[in-house]
């Protein structure tokens, strides 16, 4: 009986013990199961989060593409708005452009380039609009008054300060005239010469000096005379520079009009002057058509 009781009390503690075993591993799989459906269950809320994510990029990259088709359209149709703005700013800049040249045009005295010694006429009533009196120190005869339109009175004071810069000395002996002095003047030379006074002196109506454009010089070691003035320093310093200023030799040697005049010089304008003075021709060379286009620039 003893014996028995020895052996079953080792077998009651080893059938507890694999109870106690097998309940630990029970638990040990129930946390498992258990740890498993968590996973499972957070695996399934991200997989919605990622679906619900994907929807929502897709919805925003079509919201992108959308917002990307309007602004490509509006940026079209603001390039078209702005080519048709800057066309029609162009149109108007043409327009106020042509005003401003008519505008210029309409106060521009049109007869300062017409080709008047035998050509075009200046009546009794033609009188420069402004004329100024030079300063005395201008004329060779200071007790004498000489009249330039006021206008190229500026081109021609520079022109005398660059010239005594190089050391030439330029002094006026005529400018403006008007019909009836140069009327009276004409009528002295016919006396004196007969009809050879058509070779070097205009009729009154024809004289370019009636313009108030228009001077002759004189320099030193000629007594306020204009006979040589071809073989002075003077002379050779206009050709080379009166262009500069807008003036030109009006009667260069072997000219249809009159002998050859080396002390009148005409102001035609800086433009028209400096593209005679390159092409080496003269203002008669040109046809009238032509001068009249350098009209609305000969006081830029």
């Amino acid at each position: 009986m003893a014996l028995f009781r020895s052996y079953i009390r080792p077998v009651v503690l080893l059938s507890i013990l694999l109870g106690l075993a097998l309940v630990a591993a029970g638990y040990g799989t129930y946390r498992q199961y258990r740890s498993i459906q968590e996973l499972t269950y957070t695996i399934d809320v991200r997989d919605t989060e990622l679906h619900g994510a994907h929807d929502e990029n897709k919805r925003l990259a079509e919201a992108v593409e959308s917002l990307t088709k309007e602004r490509d359209t509006l940026s079209e149709a603001l390039h078209a708005e702005k080519e048709k703005n800057e066309s029609f700013a162009g149109q108007i800049e043409k327009i106020t452009g042509t005003v401003g040249k008519l505008d210029k045009l309409s106060k521009t005295d049109p007869e300062l380039l017409k080709k008047y010694s035998k050509v075009y006429f200046l009546n009794e009533h033609y009188t420069p609009q402004k004329l100024v009196l030079l300063e005395k120190a201008y004329g060779y005869d200071e007790s004498k008054e000489f009249y330039l339109a006021r206008e190229i009175v500026p081109f021609f004071e520079d022109m005398i300060a660059e010239a005594k810069e190089d050391d030439i000395d330029l002094w006026v002996v005529s400018a403006y005239r008007s019909f009836e002095t140069q009327q009276g003047l004409k009528s002295a030379y016919s006396v004196t010469y007969g009809s050879g006074a058509n070779t070097f002196s205009a009729d009154q109506g024809y004289s370019e000096h009636q313009l108030g454009t228009t001077i002759d010089f004189t320099t030193k070691n000629l007594d306020g005379g204009l006979s040589g003035f071809d073989t002075t320093p003077a002379y050779e310093w206009l050709k080379g520079n009166a262009h500069k200023y807008g003036f030109v030799l009006s009667y260069p040697e072997d000219n249809t009009y009159y002998i050859f005049e080396p002390w009148h010089w005409r102001f035609v304008g800086t433009d028209l002057a400096k593209d005679l003075h390159e092409d080496e021709q003269y203002f008669y060379d040109l046809d009238q058509r032509t001068l009249d286009e350098y009209l609305i620039s000969i006081f830029d």
